[in-house]
């Protein structure tokens, strides 16, 4: 009964030893593959998630310049056209003054 109990103590010992040694593997295979795939993206010339964010960041605000800008320009053009349907036609000041002289 005692070898019986010996027997089952060394294969558990050997078993948590495989599983250690494992799940050390594991980890270096895990390792080695996550800089193999960082290397293969760096050489690829793609962008980590926070580059994309902050690009993605700055797209969003100059949009939102934009459209500001935008409306600001159709305003002021809107008073330039005003004011230049009353003063009348360019050409007009330049012909009167010409048939004064």
């Amino acid at each position: 009964m005692t070898a019986n109990n010996r027997f089952l103590d060394d294969l558990s010992k050997l078993m948590t030893n495989a599983m250690g040694v494992a799940q050390g593997a594991k980890d270096e295979a895990q390792t080695a593959f996550n800089g193999w795939i960082d290397r293969w993206l760096a050489e690829r010339d793609f962008v980590t998630r926070e580059e994309f964010e902050a690009v993605r960041e700055m797209a969003i605000k100059a949009r939102s310049e934009n459209a500001e800008l935008r409306a600001r320009l159709d305003a002021l053009e809107g008073k330039g056209v005003a004011s230049v349907q009353t003063a009348g036609p360019l050409g007009a000041g330049a012909a009167d003054a010409g048939d004064q002289g």
